[in-house]
């Protein structure tokens, strides 16, 4: 076998239907759409300036973002790919305001897709991995073009949820609600192959994410939790844990998925009129659902994210996530120290469990 025993996405995929007798197969086709808009987008990363792909595409998004070349050309990959096939009844991307109508000649299917379709582009000109986010979810009325607000589904009703890693190595990793599972891309078969089924999180971990240089807005909770891991084995958690930041959400969820870890992009006093810096809809969302379905937590800080029914296309949220317990804790910090003002002396408070959980 060329894969040497190990399963094609396509192989993956089909097991998958034939669990369900009455599944008629679009979402495979869908999901085999996306897959086939991350290899197109693998291979421009991969040439970079030979390319002629870097740099600053001169444009905005509906973020006030400054838009690279790459992004621009993702999200073109992306609904070239999934506009045509008759499963998709509409899109919503990171980089278009309103919702994208599929042209009148494409049948309307029964699935929103929904996606950031390069993660972490300020990364691209200095060759640091980048990525793509996406999420299935279910039409409102299939067969006809949707509403904006058929889009505003809390994360519980996802079918599906993965990103591309455009790493060493290109994977793919998914969700369909059966675990977590992870494909690297045979650069000579041009098939995804399945690495690492059914990928676990370990509950503990000695390793967080986050970006320091926000910590003078950060709320008492954060700051408490990161100055006892930065306290290490003098401090009460009775260990020295390791921080870790690459700016880009694919890189960091694959890190955690892969060894453990918890991710923290909190909520904070930098913005006022923004409640997070992630997007909720086709970010936090489906990695939210990934993270869930491979044994971690998600949360906002405060509660289950994938709980939060959105009000808004673009509303972004607070976002921490990985292993349980270290969210657990973070939940617990911001459930037992509501408003409350915390100086951040280094060392100077005892965590609410015991230094060896």
């Amino acid at each position: 076998m060329p894969t040497g025993g190990r399963s094609t996405l396509t192989q993956f995929l089909i097991e998958e239907r034939r669990r369900h007798p009455d599944a008629t197969g679009d979402l495979n086709a869908l999901i085999t759409d996306v897959s086939l808009a991350c290899k197109a987008i693998a291979r421009k990363v991969a040439y970079g300036a030979l390319a002629d792909v870097l740099g600053s595409a001169g444009t905005g998004n509906v973020q006030g973002e400054d838009q690279k070349t790459l992004d621009v050309l993702a999200n073109d990959m992306f609904l070239r790919a999934a506009e045509w096939g008759g499963h998709s009844a509409g899109m919503l991307s990171e980089e278009l305001e309103a919702p994208y109508a599929l042209p009148s000649q494409h049948p309307r299917g029964k699935y929103l897709l929904l996606f950031d379709p390069l993660d972490g582009s300020s990364n691209i000109d200095v060759n640091v991995s980048v990525g793509s986010i996406f999420s299935v979810l279910r039409a409102a009325t299939p067969g006809e073009d949707p509403q904006p607000a058929d889009f505003l589904q809390p994360g519980t009703q996802q079918v599906c949820a993965g990103y591309a890693i455009y790493g060493p190595s290109t994977m793919l990793v998914l969700t369909l609600g059966r675990g977590t599972h992870a494909f690297t891309l045979d650069p000579q078969l041009g098939e995804w192959v399945l690495s690492h089924p059914d990928l676990k999180l370990p509950e503990k971990t000695s390793e967080f994410a986050i970006n320091a240089s926000n910590s003078r807005f950060w709320e008492p909770a954060v700051k408490r939790y990161v100055d006892e891991c930065m306290a290490g084995k003098a401090g009460p958690r009775g260990h020295d844990f390791n921080m870790r930041w690459i700016a880009s959400l694919v890189a960091e969820t694959h890190r955690i998925l892969m060894r453990g870890g918890v991710f923290l992009y909190p909520r904070d006093s930098k913005d006022p009129s923004k409640a997070g810096r992630l997007r909720l809809l086709y970010e936090a969302s489906p990695i939210s659902f990934l993270i869930e379905q491979a044994g971690g937590r998600a949360s906002t800080g405060r509660s289950r994210l994938m709980d939060v029914q959105p009000d808004a296309l673009h509303q972004r949220i607070g976002f921490v996530f990985g292993s349980a317990q270290e969210v657990a804790r973070i939940e617990k910090y911001h459930a037992e120290e509501p408003g409350q003002s915390y100086d951040s002396p280094l060392f100077g408070r005892r965590g609410l469990f015991a230094a060896n959980a």
